[in-house]
């Protein structure tokens, strides 16, 4: 009668009688977290979300008490790593860490293994930027966007741009500038922004949509030439670079957005844990340093408006695939 299982049951009932809850001592459960966690970004490293993690992951592991580990799962546009993710086990060790291609890879491409909303637990809004830099390889002879839709126009078909994947944050914005100036330039799909990066600045491909904190440093060091930024206001980081819609295109506003999920059916109680030092993450001052330099916001959604955010984009993704005829 004195045996330990025996004691834990007589402790759970006192618990119970009490009010408190007893299914971890009557189970013997073990708190969150109590093996190393891995956070999947979908991408290679380098890559804006990687970049963003890796911030993140050294004060996650402090507050948790665990290894908080990135695990670059990248392919097809980010669906290999998501897929994965969608898979895992729903115990709070695997996370998704990704950007707005989440929601509009689906809307861009006939087939994806996982469904966006249904599939996963939303955490948090992490961040969001100013929108992605159109680029040129210097050599183009072209110094803004009326002078780049004037040169299309002049060589339809000639002109190239790259992109990451269909629905992505460089995929997206370029098709939007085609049917916007009306012009015909040639998409050449990559695997990684580091490739493009580097065809790009070698003459290989002629433009590109790159998130700020990648675009800045190439374009001080003069080997790419910045024409304009997709989001509504300019990035102090380049403020003399105009926004699409300041250099004639009204209707243009892309920004990216980055987020973060786990498996669905994940336990509240394991999610809200996760949700709660994440945010108090993202609110460290030094932190909100780093991101302002690389022209990243920090969020700090709740689970709730997560949600209602993410379908509000799924929706919004949705349209610009029919504007553009993406492929079904």
């Amino acid at each position: 009668m004195n045996s330990p299982s025996t004691r834990r049951l007589v402790l759970a009932a006192v618990l119970c009688l009490a009010g408190l809850p007893a299914i971890s001592f009557a189970q013997g459960a073990k708190p969150f977290p109590d093996h190393p966690i891995r956070v999947v970004v979908p991408s290679p490293p380098g890559g804006p979300p990687d970049l963003i993690v890796r911030m993140l992951t050294p004060r996650l592991s402090a507050a948790l008490g665990q290894p908080v580990v990135p695990d670059n799962r990248a392919g097809a546009g980010g669906m290999v790593g998501t897929a994965y993710v969608a898979k895992a086990p729903p115990d709070g060790y695997t996370w998704l860490f990704t950007t707005a291609s989440h929601v509009s890879i689906p809307a861009f491409t006939p087939s994806v293994p996982y469904d966006a909303v249904k599939d996963f637990t939303h955490v948090t809004l992490a961040a969001q930027n100013f929108g992605q830099v159109l680029v040129v390889n210097p050599k183009l002879p072209v110094r803004t966007v009326q002078e780049l839709i004037a040169l299309a126009k002049a060589q339809p078909g000639k002109l190239t741009y790259a992109s990451a994947g269909l629905g992505t944050a460089s995929h997206i914005p370029a098709e939007l500038l085609k049917t916007q100036a009306g012009i015909d330039i040639l998409g050449v799909q990559y695997k990684g922004v580091a490739q493009v990066l580097t065809d790009l600045i070698g003459g290989h491909v002629d433009m590109f949509f790159v998130g700020t904190q990648l675009a800045l440093p190439l374009v001080q060091s003069g080997q790419l030439r910045a024409i304009a930024v997709t989001g509504s206001k300019r990035w102090k980081g380049m403020p003399d670079v105009p926004t699409m819609q300041q250099a004639g295109l009204k209707d243009f506003n892309v920004i990216n957005w980055f987020g973060l999920w786990l498996p669905a059916g994940t336990p509240k109680d394991i999610v809200l844990r996760i949700h709660d030092e994440t945010v108090k993450a993202l609110h460290d001052p030094e932190l909100r340093q780093q991101f302002d330099t690389l022209g990243l916001e920090p969020v700090g959604s709740s689970p709730e408006e997560f949600a209602k955010y993410v379908a509000r984009e799924a929706a919004v993704n949705l349209e610009i695939a029919k504007k553009i005829d993406a492929p079904k």
